[in-house]
């Protein structure tokens, strides 16, 4: 299975600052992802031509499972958090994770029946300040809608804006959720077109195996955002075992 995560600053391009909704959608699809958490996402934006971006999205992928969460709020329109799968979503639910007074943040929870089995999804986008994320990533994992879901196989990610990874040894770590993007120096992802900070990250825990993870760089990729994707190919480790135990039994029969 894949899973893409991709920030793409509202479809508009890092250094043209031109809005192109067309590059975004030929960056995900050069990559076919099964699951797909995308951040700055607008709704009915002015400055976006009141494009409704999600439903574009959703349509254009004939998504089975969607589900947006529109965290800025301007006179009209926003943006937000928005989840995608090619499977359906048993459930799903939204949090905020709005610190004081600082910009709103969410994060998307959902549990997605894939063919492997059940996935408890999250997609996040946290804030600029460190002590800000640390309380939100500790608001998260405590939260009793995560919580409900402890014993699925999970992954958490999205744009953690953790320029120093503390967030890895940190809250992260005490909930015993591992990291896939590591080391950095191969998960750098912004800027687009000079990658210098690994933004974009992905933890999991339980029975998933990771089979490959990597920053997508095509030339697209750097001119579509300011961020780079970041795709992660896994399988559910119950799924990965049966399949061994057939292949077993397939070579004895012969």
């Amino acid at each position: 299975m894949r899973l893409l995560s991709y920030n793409i600053h509202k479809g508009v391009g890092g250094r043209d600052r031109r809005y192109r909704l067309g590059r975004i959608i030929e960056v995900i699809e050069a990559e076919n992802p099964d699951l797909i958490c995308l951040q700055e996402v607008t709704r009915d934006a002015p400055k976006n031509g009141h494009e409704n971006q999600p439903r574009l999205l959703a349509d254009y992928f004939c998504i089975e499972g969607h589900c947006f969460q529109q965290n800025v709020h301007y006179r009209r329109g926003g943006y937000g958090n928005l989840l995608l799968s090619r499977w359906p979503m048993t459930t799903s639910h939204q949090i905020s994770l709005r610190h004081n007074t600082r910009k709103p943040r969410g994060a998307q929870i959902a549990v997605i029946d894939t063919p492997e089995g059940a996935l408890h999804l999250v997609n996040v986008h946290l804030g600029l300040n460190e002590r800000e994320r640390h309380w939100q990533a500790q608001h998260l994992l405590s939260h009793r809608l995560f919580r409900k879901s402890l014993e699925l196989p999970t992954i958490i990610i999205g744009d953690y804006n953790d320029w120093r990874n503390t967030l890895a040894r940190g809250p992260f770590s005490e909930h015993g959720l591992a990291e896939i993007t590591h080391p950095r120096s191969r998960f750098r992802t912004f800027p687009a077109w000079l990658p210098m900070g690994s933004l974009d990250k992905a933890f999991y825990r339980g029975e998933i195996e990771v089979r490959h993870a990597r920053v997508a760089r095509t030339p697209m990729a750097k001119q579509a955002s300011d961020h780079l994707p970041l795709v992660v190919d896994f399988h559910l480790n119950g799924h990965t075992r049966q399949h061994l135990l057939d292949e077993a039994n397939s070579a004895g029969e012969a």
